[in-house]
């Protein structure tokens, strides 16, 4: 019996590292911002891996849309949860966003030593990749998520609302009209592919985790008024942009400045840099957080404050994910909850095709020469099958030469 005990245990921990590796490979190699980090994540866990179905992936992306936070880092940390439970959601978050904050310190500490730029032309060639990343995504789901008139009609339906009102209200607004409009017109038959997410996270657990995402989120403003410690007021406020920010790294922006400027923690000049730099390291933006822990005056500073804002901006998502998955793995297989994820679906591919117009294309492809880049770069992805980090590198090294050139 032990033995048979001790075997699992090694199962489970072989299966966390497995995770880590996994994770850490994109962690080091997906550059381009959340919409991007979400094709490599396709091409990872449903085309290359089959950790997950296409209609399963799809699910947990219109999830994380609903959830505060950083919806890439949450896609990570479920996929994390179902493959290994607790352990594998730490780990995948572990893989996913250690290189980018590690980064961040380092250009904090020597930011602040000597001052550092990046070159602009390199920082060019990574947003053609994330243009050439997300379009092969794009291509990819609709082909197996919209495959007759009424569900392209709802994802063009949903990327033209998306492009005239791109706030995060527009984008949840589209997923809820999306799964209306499934379960009131779609054929209600339950899917066996909906089962490809087996959760290992009791109920009581997700329950408990809830009440402590809202318990932190109502505690935290009062004990600093009652012990206002550094520290303690810190955490508070990152804790408090991770949990009511909606749609991503560059939403939680204004917050974070908000946050941090006014107070004098750090000045509005190297809230800017730090915020440059995070464009050019691969990772979720949420990492910015350890940038800005790292370089301000208040609290610990270096490694110890960039770990302190990184666990607090960091800490709500986790709890999210937690709470609302074992309900939520329930609830998919559901006949009706099928219709309507079918409706849902075809809006997440409205929501990343007018993603990749508008910020992904319209911020990067500014000639007739970034356009050829993002062609050469979905070729080498989809007909020649390169590995994405040489892609990455490769579009990288050419924008900066081009950009000498010129």
């Amino acid at each position: 019996m032990i033995e048979n005990r001790a075997g699992a245990v090694d199962r489970a921990y072989d299966n966390a590292w497995t995770i880590f590796l996994v994770f850490l490979r994109l962690g080091l190699t997906s550059f381009g911002g959340p919409i991007a980090h979400l094709g490599y994540f396709r091409e990872e866990f449903v085309v290359r891996r089959r950790w997950l179905s296409e209609q399963g992936y799809s699910d947990l992306i219109a999830l994380c849309q609903f959830l505060p936070g950083p919806a890439s880092s949450q896609v990570g940390m479920a996929v994390g949860l179902a493959r290994g439970g607790l352990r594998g959601a730490l780990a995948a978050w572990c893989g996913f966003t250690l290189p980018s904050a590690l980064a961040m310190v380092l250009f904090a500490l020597a930011a602040s030593a000597w001052g550092m730029q990046w070159p602009s032309g390199a920082v060019h060639g990574l947003l053609l990749v994330a243009v050439a990343v997300v379009a092969q995504a794009v291509w990819g789901m609709a082909r197996t998520l919209c495959p007759d008139a009424p569900r392209i009609a709802i994802a063009l339906a949903s990327a033209v609302v998306v492009l005239l009102r791109p706030d995060a209200w527009g984008q949840i607004g589209v997923i809820a009209a999306g799964g209306i409009v499934g379960a009131i017109f779609f054929r209600r038959t339950p899917s066996p592919s909906q089962d490809a997410l087996p959760m290992r996270i009791p109920r009581r657990l997700g329950a408990l985790s809830l009440l402590a995402f809202f318990a932190l989120l109502l505690a935290l403003p009062l004990a600093t008024r009652l012990w206002p410690v550094p520290e303690l007021t810190i955490f508070s406020a990152f804790y408090r942009a991770g949990s009511l920010v909606f749609g991503g790294g560059h939403v939680v922006l204004p917050l974070l400045q908000a946050a941090v400027v006014p107070t004098g923690w750090i000045s509005d000049d190297a809230f800017l840099a730090g915020y440059g730099a995070a464009q050019a390291v691969p990772g979720p933006l949420f990492t910015f957080a350890a940038y800005l822990g790292a370089a301000m005056s208040a609290g610990p500073g270096g490694w110890w404050g960039g770990l302190l804002c990184l666990t607090g901006i960091f800490l709500p998502s986790f709890l999210l994910v937690i709470g609302v998955l074992p309900f939520w793995s329930a609830l998919r297989r559901n006949a009706r909850m099928q219709a309507a994820l079918a409706g849902v679906n075809a809006a997440v591919v409205g929501l990343l095709l007018a993603a990749l117009y508008r910020p992904v294309w319209t911020s990067a492809v500014h000639a007739l020469s970034d356009a050829a880049l993002v062609v050469l770069g979905v070729a080498a992805l989809t007909r020649w099958k390169l590995p994405p980090w040489l892609v990455v590198l490769g579009l990288a090294l050419t924008s900066l030469i081009l950009g000498l050139l010129r």
